[in-house]
């Protein structure tokens, strides 16, 4: 491990501001495209920097760009702010304690996402600065990365057509270069239209849209035996037509979540479970209309970059984890289940060692990979520009994101350490994608190798904009907008 690296220093040297950040962020969790606050305090930081700045990119309120530099290659780092719904929890105890029921919490760390995002743009602007170097450094500041796809959106809009690479990261319970798999997933609502009825008195007469929407999920599920092992469809009810069992439902909505291992599959998948909606809608003598929601692509990964990335992982080292770090993992690691502790190992393809509280490694760029696959908003932007991630220890081993223990870790020392961590390996690799032109060249010719294999189609149709939602809307749930 090399302990001295010019860019670490500007890191260094800006992180108090970060942290502070980042915690501001935690306190004010907001859901997809509600980020106001959010995107506000980040805002503030990049004018307190002094990038200048683009508001509302592709029309997206809750988003911001922030550019430093003149001329030569861009490279952009891209920040998320977004919260889960469901996951209020008091920071830094280790049980279960709601600050509001009901209120939401970052579950998956994005707090930490972006204030470390911004401040390696932040140190690679200083770097830049310093050294009178021709280059431009680029802040994405995306909200929505929870079922928003807002990356797809700005993509489309060709926001990152003059980008040469981009580097992001993700908090996670161990440090590696981030395995470039991931599903590409579209989110469809299904509204049937049937016709109301008394259920008692008359229901020869009616015709309901609730019948369409159960036997269109039975046949999602008989489709399950006939898909690939690694798509998945999931289901939630936004519309049950109503609470009175005596009416006859008219009118009801399910949202299909449809995932598959690529845009060719998931295009595929896509057309059958339309066509067991129109079943459904046969069978009840209904109608279904359709609207897409969100959609976004499988990650491309990008070996040049990616051996580039743990190079400068390999050189910083782990995390570095104290004592007290250490205890409160423990007591966090006490809340865990067995299975979610070999989780977190099998990923990263090691045998479980149960007695590890904080990661004190950094995982080999080729190894076994294990679990289960999510889905990422990154994923289009790696289809437009060469892209590459770091997975960096915030949390416990066996942390299970999306749950109340991750929210419990988001304020901690630990997790300030692991945020400033993963700057510093995104700032040394822009650093390095700054200096090499060799390495831009080999990261764009990787790139348009499988571009000419599988061209790029936006998962979004072209008719359908961001679910954008006002300041302070109290609607259950934002619907799409015509473009």
């Amino acid at each position: 491990m090399q302990n001295t690296d010019p860019v670490w220093d500007h890191v260094e040297a800006r992180k108090p501001a970060f942290i502070e950040l980042s915690d501001q962020v935690f306190d004010t969790p907001e859901t997809l495209y509600r980020e106001f606050r959010s995107a506000a305090a980040h805002r503030r930081a990049l004018a307190d920097q002094g990038f200048r700045i683009t508001d509302a990119p592709a029309g997206i309120p809750t988003a911001v760009i922030g550019e430093a530099g003149e001329s030569g290659p861009v490279i952009a780092i891209l920040g998320e702010y977004d919260a889960l719904p469901g996951l209020s929890q008091e920071p830094g105890v280790a049980e279960h304690r709601p600050i509001a029921a009901g209120g939401d919490g970052h579950g998956c760390g994005h707090n930490l996402l972006g204030a470390a995002a911004l401040l390696a743009a932040t140190a690679v602007k200083d770097w830049l600065a310093a050294n009178g170097i021709a280059a431009r450094v680029r802040y994405y500041g995306c909200p929505a990365e929870e079922g928003g796809a807002a990356k797809a959106y700005l993509v489309r809009a060709g926001l990152f057509d003059d980008v040469d690479a981009a580097i992001s990261w993700h908090p996670a319970a161990f440090t590696a270069v981030n395995e470039a798999r991931s599903l590409a997933n579209t989110r469809i609502d299904f509204t049937f239209h049937g016709r109301a009825a008394h259920a008692a008195g008359a229901p020869e007469l009616g015709r309901s849209a609730l019948d369409a929407v159960e036997l269109m999920n039975i046949g999602v599920n008989y489709l399950r035996e006939h898909m690939p092992d690694d798509a998945r469809v999931h289901y939630a009810y936004l519309d049950a037509g109503g609470e009175a069992p005596n009416v006859v439902q008219a009118r009801a909505t399910v949202r299909q979540l449809i995932r598959a291992r690529n845009l060719d599959e998931l295009r595929g998948l896509v057309a059958r479970v339309r066509k067991i909606a129109d079943g459904a809608a046969l069978m009840t003598e209904t109608r279904v209309e359709t609207r897409v929601f969100s959609g976004v692509s499988n990650l491309l990964g990008n070996r040049p970059l990616e051996e580039a990335m743990q190079a400068e992982l390999d050189r910083l080292g782990p995390v570095p984890f104290d004592e007290a770090d250490r205890d409160f993992a423990r007591r966090i690691q006490a809340t865990f289940t067995a299975e979610d502790i070999r989780a977190t190992f099998r990923r990263i393809g090691m045998a479980p060692d149960p007695d590890l509280p904080l990661c004190d490694f950094v995982a080999p760029l080729d190894r076994p990979f294990e679990g289960g696959e999510g889905s990422t908003d990154v994923g289009d932007v790696s289809w437009a520009v060469p892209t590459v991630q770091a997975r960096v220890a915030t949390c416990a081993v066996g942390t299970p994101f999306h749950t109340w223990q991750t929210v419990a870790q988001g304020k901690t020392p630990a997790a300030h350490k692991g945020m400033v961590h993963a700057a510093k390996i995104m700032a040394a690799t822009a650093r390095r994608l700054i200096d090499d032109a060799g390495l831009r060249a080999a990261a764009r010719a990787e790139h348009a190798r499988q571009l000419a294999e599988s061209p790029y189609v936006c998962p979004i149709p072209p008719d359908i904009g961001p679910p954008i939602v006002a300041p302070d809307d109290d609607m259950a749930g934002p619907a799409p907008v015509t473009a």
